[in-house]
């Protein structure tokens, strides 16, 4: 096909290094000289001296000069007084090799286009030779191809047939390049300004594909062949992957790998891993599968970076995410999903996901299976089917590991992804609420038992810690009213018996409780605590009153008073108390009601405590 000026420019530059190597080549005495006898142009006789023929010869570029010459027109003298008369005559035939200055004299004298042509059918023919005195260079690509296409369609092994094929395209790229450094001031002159027409190594390039690689004989076996060495590969054996490389590379620059090669491998490569996918899945285990299909994956891009071409990475991965990951996507997550959760198999469970994201839908349907493993492991702990009082007594720790170790899965393997984040979130609310209020009343008793006087299994930063998991579990419950009521009755007695273990434990409690519910549900949590505060400064001022009046009874009175409205109800119960005390009593009482008057006090002696001190003889 002909290309237009711009890709011939390029064609040049990619020769370039080519054409210096050898412009920088020693030439042999005589080769710039034209033989008469091939030539036959009739010119009038030129008289010329040995000086003048001098000037002629040292004319020819000299190594590095890359074929561009700079030198006196052949019309022009070089020395004054001598003159030099060229008729034109007839064309020049049939032509041996000639020197880079022959070529730039004729396409000085217009003749570009027919020596083009002629240069095009000699290479056909295979009847170009450049003769030197001490060597000859014989430049007979196509005919020395054709004349091995009978050794290529004799029954040999297919790898003694792409070594035969890899050395003609060898041969023939170095001959052209050969004849392109001779032509180069034809390429660059005549070829670049005619868009109808190829530059001379495209020209090499068609006449190649069109006579040799074009063969339906010779492209079969050469594709069969590649294919077969890939194959082996495959299959583990060491091949020659420089011989692929020139080859595909061959392909390439012919402009049919596409169409002669890529085709039949995709084909080959849907064939290969369909087989093994189902064969595979079959007998291995998960983790080992997927460790399978990672080493594919790693293979095949190793083969793209050494000798495929690159337009064939995206249909050929795809194929093989296709055939062994997306066609088992639902095999792989029932067979072994459970187990690496189960097992906290971080490195395997890692890799399953990076595998599945790459396919389509394998992402979803991961996080729709794992959702289903936590809402089915939650349900077994939240049920208790068993109805074992041990394992409803440790559920609300046992929620919380399974949270953290899910938790861990979702950083370390899932990539801190919110779709599973999400996922988890959903599972969490659904198995927490399958038991209703249970769940709520055992996590009020667990932050009870956390907060108690006398818990020290934590420091005060472990505890912020584990009180912001609790909450965690607090934000699934359904029913929060009933997690405030049993929260509310535990607390009370905390603060009653004075067995809080830390008042900024319970204070951090109830901020993230407030942040979490609003202020409306923590309104009497908080009252509480302000009742207790009061209630220190009033027993302050009681007891300076009693001093003052002397209302000694030997008896240590302390008096908690609540607001009705903050703290649980309580059913009244009448006690009998030593006359001492109920004495005592009154005398508080007395003083309350003249600090407030219009309230009225109800004794609680229930939720009270007394200690008795005794002395025993010896």
């Amino acid at each position: 096909m002909p290309l237009s000026n711009a890709n011939k420019r390029s064609s040049h530059e990619q020769h370039r290094k080519e054409d210096e190597k050898v412009s920088k080549k020693k030439r042999p005495s005589g080769s710039d000289s034209v033989s008469p006898q091939n030539k036959r142009i009739k010119t009038e006789e030129t008289v010329m001296t040995d000086s003048q023929k001098r000037a002629n010869f040292s004319a020819i570029p000299s190594p590095g000069s890359n074929g561009v010459h700079r030198h006196a027109s052949p019309m022009g003298t070089n020395k004054p007084g001598t003159t030099k008369k060229l008729r034109h005559g007839e064309n020049y035939g049939k032509l041996s090799m000639p020197s880079t200055l022959a070529v730039e004299n004729m396409c000085s004298y217009k003749m570009s286009s027919m020596l083009y042509e002629q240069l095009k059918q000699s290479l056909k023919v295979g009847k170009t030779a450049y003769e030197t005195r001490k060597s000859r260079w014989c430049l007979r690509s196509l005919t020395r191809a054709l004349a091995l296409l009978a050794v290529f369609t004799e029954n040999i092994g297919y790898e003694e047939f792409l070594k035969k094929i890899d050395h003609c395209w060898q041969s023939h790229c170095q001959q052209m390049i050969m004849i392109r450094s001779i032509f180069l001031f034809l390429d660059r002159t005549y070829v670049l300004q005619n868009s109808a027409i190829m530059s001379i190594w495209d020209m090499g390039l068609d006449l190649f594909r069109t006579h040799i690689v074009g063969h339906h004989i010779v492209q079969n076996r050469t594709v069969e062949g590649l294919l077969q060495l890939i194959d082996r590969e495959r299959s583990g054996e060491a091949v020659d992957r420089g011989r692929l490389k020139s080859l595909l590379r061959m392909l390439s620059d012919l402009q049919i790998y596409m169409e002669a090669f890529e085709k039949r491998f995709l084909e080959a490569t849907d064939s290969l891993y369909r087989v093994e996918g189902q064969r595979l899945m079959e007998e291995r285990d998960v983790p080992e599968y997927l460790l399978h299909v990672e080493k594919r994956l790693e293979e095949e891009n190793e083969r793209l970076l050494h000798y495929l071409d690159q337009s064939t990475k995206k249909p050929v991965i795809s194929l093989i995410e296709k055939q062994l990951l997306e066609q088992h996507i639902s095999q792989m997550l029932q067979k072994g999903l459970n187990q690496l959760l189960s097992e906290n198999r971080i490195p395997d469970l890692t890799r399953m996901f990076l595998l599945l994201s790459r396919v389509k839908n394998g992402q979803k349907e991961l996080c729709a299976a794992f959702s289903q493993y936590i809402k089915n492991t939650g349900r077994m702990i939240v049920l208790n089917v068993n109805n074992d009082p041990e394992k409803d007594k440790d559920m609300v720790q046992t929620m919380l590991d399974f949270k953290d170790k899910i938790d861990n899965i979702i950083l370390m393997c899932f990539g801190k992804c919110e779709q599973f984040t999400n996922a988890m979130r959903e599972s969490f609310e659904s198995f927490t609420n399958a038991r209703q209020n249970k769940p709520a009343e055992y996590i009020a008793k667990y932050v009870d038992n956390k907060l108690r006087a006398g818990n020290k299994e934590a420091t005060e930063e472990e505890l912020e810690r584990l009180l912001d998991k609790i909450m965690v579990l607090f934000r699934f419950i359904h029913g929060k009213d009933v997690f405030e009521a049993f929260y509310k009755k535990d607390l009370a007695k905390r603060l009653l018996v004075g067995k809080s273990a830390s008042v900024d434990a319970e204070k951090s409690m109830l901020s993230k409780l407030k942040q979490e519910c609003g202020s409306g549900f923590t309104v009497k949590l908080e009252g509480m605590f302000k009742d207790m505060e009061l209630s220190k400064d009033i027993m302050l001022a009681f007891k300076q009153s009693m001093q003052c009046e002397k209302h000694g009874t030997g008896i240590e009175l302390t008096v908690n008073i609540l607001t009705m409205g903050y703290w649980p109800t309580y059913t009244p119960m009448e006690v009998h108390l030593p006359a001492e005390m109920v004495k005592l009593q009154e005398v508080f009482k007395k003083f309350y009601l003249g600090k407030h008057s219009g309230r009225k006090l109800q004794w609680q002696p229930t939720l009270g405590h007394c200690v008795l001190k005794a002395c025993f003889s010896g």
